[in-house]
């Protein structure tokens, strides 16, 4: 009799059907993920196992061991720059121009120190937070001892997801396999290589609010927040009430923000000119609701950051900042 792959069992317990198919513990999830990232899963294996768990969807023990697998595999600069925010950009833009990395910007002028790491190409017909910054005259970091030096001169730093785990990329890369997106979208925004301390989260399907948290808790972040985000990104849209499901040093919370703007409704931008970015930032251009996205966004940071203690304390200071801006100075690199 031929003796069953180590990998097999972790296929077996998400496929066992209906009655005995259960959730991976998070020790299980991290030595699957372990394997996987080791490439010692067979290609039919790994197929199999991220439908299954597709199908079946990720728990919160389930991703935070995949968490745990990943960042064992991380290659750190000798000093690890302090860092206060973790910011994912995983899903791209398509019916709007990326108005949070405005929100960043801003933090990172006024001191709070980013970390920014994403992937694109996945989804056809998307603008990513890569090709945008680099457009804008900000290049991606092409190693963590580049991210760490950008951080200590501009408190901002955007590294691709390949340079993190070059495995991870290649898993993200095969939705156009797939057909679908795999549970590596989910791992992948939880990853905070630097270990910030407040972590942010953009998705799409609400569903996926209640695995960000769990997860976050698992992983013992001090501060998380995680929204349903314009196209998923971490970016609030104004038009719209925005649930945002929170971790503090144990706590977890939910929090309704009201919308800021009367319109239900908002066109998809056709043009997506990357240029609007920098004249709106500088002032050359008026729009509402890119204002109010910029805002938005910030304010929910602040309040995840601590920074503010309520919502309303948190719009003020957004609101401060974003009039107090210095419009000159935009994404310039010394």
């Amino acid at each position: 009799m031929t003796d069953l792959h180590p990998f097999a069992r972790f296929v077996a317990i998400l496929g066992r059907g209906k009655s005995l198919t259960r959730s991976l513990t998070i020790e299980e999830a991290e030595e699957a993920m372990g394997m996987i990232l080791r490439e010692e899963a067979l290609p039919e294996q790994l197929g199999a196992f991220m439908m299954l768990l597709r199908v079946k969807e990720e728990s919160p023990e389930e991703i935070a061991g995949f968490v745990r697998a990943a960042r064992a595999t991380f290659s750190l600069p000798n000093k690890v720059p302090q860092v206060d925010i973790d910011w994912s950009s995983y899903a791209g833009k398509r019916r709007q121009l990326p108005w949070f990395l405005l929100s960043a910007l801003l933090l990172a002028r006024n001191g709070y120190r980013i970390f920014m790491h994403g992937t694109e190409g996945h989804t056809p017909g998307r603008l990513y937070t890569r090709e945008t910054l680099e457009l804008l005259g900000f290049p991606a970091a092409q190693n963590l001892q580049e991210a760490a030096d950008q951080i200590g001169r501009h408190n901002l730093a955007y590294v691709p997801l390949e340079v993190i785990s070059p495995r991870l990329r290649s898993l993200i890369d095969l939705r156009p396999v797939f057909g679908l997106r795999s549970p590596v979208h989910t791992l992948a925004r939880l990853l905070n290589p630097f270990d910030a301390p407040c972590m942010l989260q953009g998705i799409f399907h609400p569903g996926y609010m209640e695995v960000h948290q769990g997860a976050a808790m698992l992983l013992k972040q001090p501060h998380m927040a995680v929204f349903r985000g314009e196209g998923g990104e971490i970016e609030r849209r104004p038009n719209k009430p925005c649930e945002v499901w929170t971790v503090h040093n144990g706590e977890t919370a939910a929090e309704r923000w009201p919308p800021i703007l009367p319109e239900p409704r908002r066109a998809p931008d056709e043009e997506m000119n990357f240029n609007e970015l920098r004249a709106l930032w500088q002032g050359e251009i008026t729009n509402d609701y890119a204002e109010a996205t910029v805002i938005g966004t910030l304010a929910i940071t602040l309040k995840a950051l601590g920074s503010a203690v309520n919502m309303e304390e948190a719009e003020t200071m957004a609101q401060t900042l974003w009039q107090d801006r210095d419009r000159d100075q935009f994404l310039e690199v010394a």
